[in-house]
């Protein structure tokens, strides 16, 4: 009878990571994928009427801003909306999927997407994939049940709560929600409120910035808010930097030749054969 060669233990394995690092020294061109953050501050809560999510507008390649006023905030139907976090490209791609199914979804049964629809959609795609489609995303909407939240993670867990937070700075915008949260709040305390959560993981993150978008989500309907608040001002130069010619002395001057072949293009007409 033929044994498993590693018998399953308990506790965490670090096979992986001993056997990346071996091949990183057997072969020295390899690059082995590391842990990236995601970069975002998304949120959202339950207030007496409704729904309301936020997110910030910063998009980040590693360390280098690559756009400050990014959309964060994706329609799923017309008063379900989720907010992404990670990877923009897979965000992006998998709301649009999950959009376009919830509308077939509607015209085949006749009836609006349910909240509980959306998310179970959402996690099993993202459980299907075993996390390599990375999008941490925060799904709120009504229904017919009442208003709802929930947010997914990119393994396809998923919690339902009053309120939440993801995103590299979730520990700073949690830290808001968890204090001044209450139950049945008015609109304007709960936007208010999420101002401040957003604000707080801008200011606290350097990989969450740009200005706060909201949706407010009701019975009603949907109405997004774009540039709801802008935390972070640009700096302005007290004055003009100009400095003269020869300000800053050069040491040393070389010219390096490069070497150019010229190259002759001739054009030759060719003729056209009339076949009748």
């Amino acid at each position: 009878m033929l044994k498993t060669a590693l018998q399953t233990q308990g506790g965490f394995s670090f096979e992986n990571c001993q056997r990346n690092s071996s091949l990183e020294r057997a072969l020295p061109g390899l690059r082995v994928p590391h842990a990236l953050k995601t970069g975002t501050t998304i949120a959202g809560l339950v207030f007496r009427d409704g729904v309301i999510l936020g997110a910030d507008t910063r998009a980040t390649n590693d360390s280098v801003v690559a756009d400050k006023n990014c959309e964060k905030i994706h329609f799923i139907a017309p008063k379900i909306y989720c907010c992404g976090a990670g990877v923009a490209a897979d965000a992006e791609m998998t709301t649009r999927m999950v959009a376009s199914n919830m509308e077939l979804h509607a015209l085949s049964t006749g009836r609006e997407p349910r909240v509980a629809t959306v998310t179970r959609m959402l996690r099993q795609t993202l459980f299907r994939y075993q996390g390599h489609v990375g999008a941490s995303l925060v799904v709120g909407g009504v229904d017919v049940t009442g208003p709802q939240l929930y947010s997914v993670h990119p393994h396809g867990s998923y919690s339902r709560l009053p309120f939440t937070a993801l995103g590299s700075g979730q520990d700073a915008a949690l830290a808001v929600l968890e204090d001044r949260f209450q139950p049945n709040m008015t609109l304007e305390a709960a936007q208010g409120l999420l101002v401040e959560a957003i604000t707080a993981g801008i200011l606290g993150d350097l990989g969450s910035g740009g200005s706060v978008d909201a949706c407010v989500i009701t019975e009603t309907g949907a109405k997004l808010l774009r540039t709801l608040s802008s935390p972070t001002k640009p700096i302005e130069r007290p004055g003009q930097y100009r400095f003269a010619p020869g300000t800053t002395a050069v040491l040393s001057k070389t010219v390096v030749p490069l070497p150019l072949e010229l190259v002759e293009e001739t054009v030759q007409t060719m003729e056209v054969l009339e076949i009748n």
